[in-house]
């Protein structure tokens, strides 16, 4: 995928969880559209430096860096990141970057078959796992907190 692609497909991405935050979640348009923008752009600005800077960063690295410097509190703009970002759900963005893995999954069937019925054991192994060592953690923390 080229730079340009790669612009586009995060901006229809960014406008579509924004759209989902409108409409699920009740988000003023403003405040989704900019809250989007935001991870958009910060998004973008780190696949740009782990493009640019030397090294075999990965570009998540990147883009975990900008995001952790632009709200920490020596920031100048993390009073504005922080006010519209946390305005977009997190459940808004999983929908987004789901359908795209599941179109990406879908044109690459042949690779899938060729997977054989494995594939669905381990996927399952690694639900499940993953499931349980969550529900583990958050009883943990409930009764750390007193909740339960």
């Amino acid at each position: 995928m080229n730079q340009r692609e790669t612009v586009l497909t995060f901006l229809v991405a960014g406008l579509i969880a924004a759209i989902v935050c409108m409409v699920g979640y009740a988000v003023p348009v403003w405040d989704a559209l900019i809250g989007c923008g935001i991870l958009v752009f910060i998004t973008l600005l780190g696949i740009w430096l782990a493009k640019i800077i030397p090294g075999k960063l990965p570009m998540v690295f990147w883009v975990s860096i900008l995001a952790i410097l632009s709200s920490t509190p020596i920031s100048p703009v993390a009073d504005f990141v922080k006010e519209y970002t946390t305005k977009v759900d997190f459940l808004a963005i999983c929908t987004v970057v789901l359908s795209y893995a599941g179109l990406t999954v879908g044109k690459d069937i042949v690779m899938f078959k060729k997977m054989s019925w494995r594939i669905i054991v381990v996927a399952l192994a690694v639900y499940t796992g993953t499931f349980i060592c969550a529900t583990f953690i958050a009883e943990i923390m409930l009764h750390l907190e007193g909740i339960i």
